[in-house]
């Protein structure tokens, strides 16, 4: 006997999610669903955890957990899940409004750790030489001061920064990512993990930590 299309739920779980602190986590807010309509809305209203402040800022909700939250709710319907084997909350608190002594200070520090930075790597490659250098081949002429050479390269080293990173403020030239946005995207991806394998290591050391709804 074959089983009824209508009692068969379909879950993807998403990878990450953020929700504001002091709520609880439904099943809409960490999965797509597909069901019955007429059961669809009371699943995704379904709470997975009640977040306590001991439980910290990020939490794990494994696919299990959710499956037996659905059960304990529609035991007669059958889960079919696709994608992540867990979902990674984040509790967000309300956004401050950013300090613009903050910003100014930050932005000095990196303007002139960059500008150090460049100064200190040509000093080592011996860079003033090496234009003085190239201004005598291309002019037959020494000239101990480029100024207009060195006026040039120093725009054409802001240039290339720029079109390097993709970026110019808010302003990016095309839809591909910039090495920093993927050094950001590795960095957050290996947190993840991490967060991920920590909370699986707690469960499995003991086992009544694991959230109930």
């Amino acid at each position: 006997m074959g089983i009824n299309p209508a009692s068969i739920i379909y879950l993807r779980l998403r990878k990450q999610v953020g929700i504001p602190q002091g709520s609880s986590i439904r099943l809409r807010d960490v999965a797509r669903v597909l069901a019955d309509p007429d059961q669809e809305e009371d699943l995704l209203d379904l709470v997975l955890v009640r977040p306590e402040s001991r439980d910290g800022n990020l939490i794990v909700i494994d696919m299990l957990h959710v499956i037996r939250v659905i059960k304990d709710r529609f035991p007669a319907y059958q889960i079919e899940f696709v994608g992540e084997p867990h979902v990674l909350v984040e509790l967000v608190s309300k956004e401050k409004k950013p300090s613009l002594i903050l910003f100014v200070v930050v932005w000095l520090l990196l303007f002139f750790g960059a500008a150090l930075t460049i100064m200190n790597f040509h000093a080592d490659v011996s860079m003033p030489e090496v234009q003085i250098r190239i201004v005598e081949m291309i002019t037959g002429t020494r000239d101990e001061h480029p100024y207009l050479f060195q006026g040039a390269y120093s725009i054409g080293l802001g240039l290339g920064m720029i079109v390097f990173f993709n970026h110019l403020f808010k302003k990016k030239w095309n839809e591909e990512p910039t090495p920093l946005e993927v050094e950001m995207f590795l960095y957050q991806e290996n947190l993840n993990h991490y967060v991920i394998a920590e909370e699986y290591k707690k469960m499995a050391n003991n086992p009544s930590q694991e959230k109930a709804p």
